[in-house]
């Protein structure tokens, strides 16, 4: 079957009430233009509405990349950030709205970035910046952003990602830890939010998320560490008076 019919119906479908999830016509068109199936290994099956594993991340199924761009709602000419863009199918779709030469992207997985760069050049968007990075440090040497789209969760929006605004942009992730809102924050920190999602962590450098066990452990390391540092052993309790003893 002709991929530009089943990526119309994968669209249509996404736009349909029973969906609801994409309503803003710039996306949908550019949804229609991209072509997915440059981005996963299944072909026919790239415009399924479902997620797919490749080189150790998540690429996100249609419909929740949809939810996240709908969020965004990306403008012609503005010039955007997409951080965690894995194997860069939404940074393609942000760049076939704001234009190519506009669109960076950073992940922290370096496998990953060259991953995505090779995708994105045979999708046609080799004008894309993809750089290595962590996350919540942004990518400064560009800004500043009228839109910054994080695909991964955190429990706050990442300060230097804010610093990194212009005036009137916006931020979109998914904000929270067990209970996650996907939100729009704007430079001075107010929020919109558009419901429930349910996403992996914003990495932190050292991590990679082709290494899960080594995640996690750091993760383990980092709040024990954390946990010890608070703590007081019997003879620092202020409660306790020692002399009288």
């Amino acid at each position: 079957m002709d991929l530009a019919v089943l990526r119309g119906d994968m669209v249509d479908s996404l736009e349909h009430e029973s969906k609801g999830c994409l309503t803003d016509e710039r996306v949908s068109l550019a949804m229609r233009e991209v072509p997915r199936h440059e981005f996963v290994d299944a072909e026919q099956g790239a415009y399924a509405d479902r997620a797919f594993e490749s080189h150790g991340t998540r690429v996100l199924a249609p419909s929740t990349a949809a939810r996240l761009l709908d969020a965004l709602a990306p403008e012609p000419d503005e010039r955007a950030l997409v951080v965690g863009s894995g194997v860069g199918y939404t940074t393609a779709v942000v760049a076939e709205v704001v234009g190519a030469a506009e669109t960076h992207a950073i992940d922290i997985d370096r496998r990953l970035v060259y991953e995505a760069r090779s995708n994105l050049s045979k999708a046609g968007y080799e004008e894309v910046l993809v750089d290595r990075g962590d996350g919540a440090d942004g990518l400064p040497a560009y800004a500043p952003y009228d839109c910054i789209l994080v695909e991964a969760a955190a429990i706050e929006p990442p300060r230097a990602l804010l610093d990194q605004l212009a005036e009137d942009g916006r931020l979109v992730l998914p904000l929270g830890g067990g209970e996650q809102t996907l939100s729009v924050v704007a430079k001075d920190r107010s929020i919109e939010r558009h419901g429930t999602v349910a996403f992996q962590p914003l990495l932190v450098d050292g991590e990679s998320p082709s290494s899960i066990e080594r995640n996690r452990m750091h993760r383990e390391d980092q709040e024990f560490a954390r946990k010890h540092a608070e703590s007081r052993a019997g003879w620092e309790q202020e409660w306790i008076d020692w002399d009288g003893i």
